[in-house]
């Protein structure tokens, strides 16, 4: 079976990228992919290399990269002009802090008028032209939309038209209201809710947890000693207000790093100023959960009582000691107390820091029962394994 795996990069990381390789966004598409990859960022080729690993052949397309898309076009005989230099375009404006907080709750219903009025990611012509003719030239008989919203439905009918693979979306937040996902075989998420709404909308879906790949471990640098207390990696926004009032309680008491986007939402009496360390990716994040001796998690507002984002497997499968907020279906993926730290509320996670600070032989033990229980059930691995039983039983395509 040929696989595509459909993906999405935030511009964010992107600029980082090329920016810090000033020859890459001239480089082949090879290249780029290469470099794109060596990072670790996000979920890099993990699901393709696994994908090959089952005797598929696998690739992956970053939808969202203008220069590697428009080196994949040059190289096909397309007339393309070069990108702006990373970096170059002006910044969007900042949607005041007020207003984010007030819309989030209804983000699913104005999703559709963002995207009719350009506030919503998508792509323009030519990318998608580049898109198309790229799925034309590999065929696919199976494609992963990872990113739903720059391959939006119409484009999704669009891909499926082309030799009609199987078609499996996959999306972590509630998906906009009204919109048509019939051209979708399967949508799969970490989270029954976005779940249960696809199967209320007629669509065939299924719970598909997120997942750590053990290969990262071979080419990760030396770990680093233990010369953070506590880390947390990740975004503070309007959408994340338990997760922003967790972290300024653990601030005012304890040395906190902080790493990650959105600081600019935060009034300025907020302690999470000083404690922001920048934003870091693939492998630098990678670095830092291992210098942690307690590295935090909290799960975005529309998670409600379940568990299910990256950080859990990422935290664990380096091998560090995760504190995280707890959630109906958190024993279903690691056992509490044992496997991984939990907090309950915002006094009873800096009860449970303290506890992890103190004792050093039980932070390690959890540390290697963490890892031990991703490595065993949490791997891109059992991943492929599972989207290949769930894309077997699927009706034949029409």
């Amino acid at each position: 079976m040929r696989v595509l795996i459909l993906n999405a990069d935030y511009p964010r990381f992107v600029a980082w990228l090329y920016q810090r390789n000033p020859e890459l966004a001239g480089a082949p598409y090879a290249a780029q992919m290469a470099a794109r990859n060596a990072s670790l960022f996000g979920v890099a080729d993990f699901y393709s290399r696994n994908f090959a690993a089952a005797g598929h052949v696998a690739t992956d397309i970053h939808v969202n990269n203008p220069w590697m898309q428009a080196a994949w076009a040059r190289e096909h005989g397309f007339a393309v002009e070069q990108p702006p230099a990373p970096g170059s375009d002006a910044p969007r404006q900042a949607i005041p802090n007020w207003l984010q907080r007030g819309i989030a709750p209804f983000k699913p219903v104005l999703r559709p008028l963002a995207r009719k009025v350009g506030l919503s990611p998508r792509l323009d012509a030519e990318a998608e032209k580049i898109l198309l003719a790229q799925i034309e030239e590999f065929r696919p008989d199976l494609v992963l939309n990872q990113d739903v919203f720059h391959v939006d439905t119409r484009l999704a009918r669009r891909i499926k038209g082309i030799g009609h693979p199987i078609l499996i979306g996959q999306v972590g937040i509630v998906p906009s209201r009204g919109e048509d996902w019939s051209a979708y075989d399967l949508m799969i998420s970490q989270l029954f809710q976005v779940v249960r709404t696809f199967r209320n909308a007629g669509v065939r879906s299924e719970v598909l947890h997120l997942a750590f790949e053990p290969d990262i471990l071979d080419v990760l640098p030396p770990a680093p000693e233990r010369s953070i207390d506590i880390s947390f990696v990740g975004a503070v926004s309007a959408d994340h207000q338990q997760r922003v009032a967790q972290l300024e309680a653990v601030a005012r008491t304890y040395d906190l790093k902080l790493y990650g986007s959105g600081l600019q939402t935060l009034p300025a009496s907020s302690p999470l100023h000083r404690c922001y360390q920048g934003e870091v990716w693939g492998v630098e994040m990678y670095q830092v959960l291992r210098a942690s001796r307690v590295t935090l998690n909290s799960h975005i507002d529309m998670a409600g009582r379940e568990a299910g984002n990256m950080r859990l497997f990422e935290a664990t499968g380096v091998g560090s000691f995760l504190l995280t907020d707890a959630k109906d279906n958190l024993p279903s993926l690691f056992e509490p107390g044992r496997e991984v730290a939990v907090w309950t509320s915002v006094e009873d996670c800096l009860s449970e820091i303290k506890a992890a600070l103190d004792d050093e032989d039980r932070r390690q033990a959890i540390a290697r029962a963490g890892q031990a229980r991703t490595m065993a059930q949490h791997t891109y691995r059992q991943r492929v394994q599972t989207l290949l039983r769930l894309a077997a039983e699927l009706p034949a395509r029409r």
